[in-house]
């Protein structure tokens, strides 16, 4: 094979890698760590790499440390995310009233504001 052929066919083997979910990979691990059959036997029937096997089980285990130490980052529900917006846009608009009631004092200090000559 020539070296345009071999480097068209790794892209190809690339692009059409299976993608596995993160449910699947811990599947994976906690088959191996079960310890039913080799590891090299989970890769073959899986169709995975045993680095790969070595890999997802080294960042699961991690996690699971991370875990266990308090190191925890979780996804906002639904309803926190929707009260974050609610406050965020009643900062904005508070904001915006301060920056209002700032710039009409700043120009009745400078004398700039004709309404409150004309009173």
């Amino acid at each position: 094979m020539s070296n345009s052929t071999e480097k068209r066919v790794k892209e190809i083997r690339r692009h059409t890698r299976k993608k596995y979910s993160a449910e699947e990979k811990i599947r994976v691990v906690l088959e191996g760590l079960r310890g039913e059959e080799s590891i090299a036997e989970l890769c073959r029937r899986e169709g995975i790499n045993q680095n790969v096997y070595y890999r997802w089980s080294k960042e699961f285990l991690e996690a699971g440390k991370q875990r266990l130490a308090g190191d925890i980052k979780r996804e906002a529900t639904s309803n926190e995310v929707t009260d974050l917006k609610q406050e965020n846009d009643q900062l904005k608009r508070l904001l915006a009233d301060i920056m209002l009631k700032n710039d009409v004092l700043k120009k009745s200090v400078l004398g700039l504001d004709s309404t409150w000559e004309d009173e």
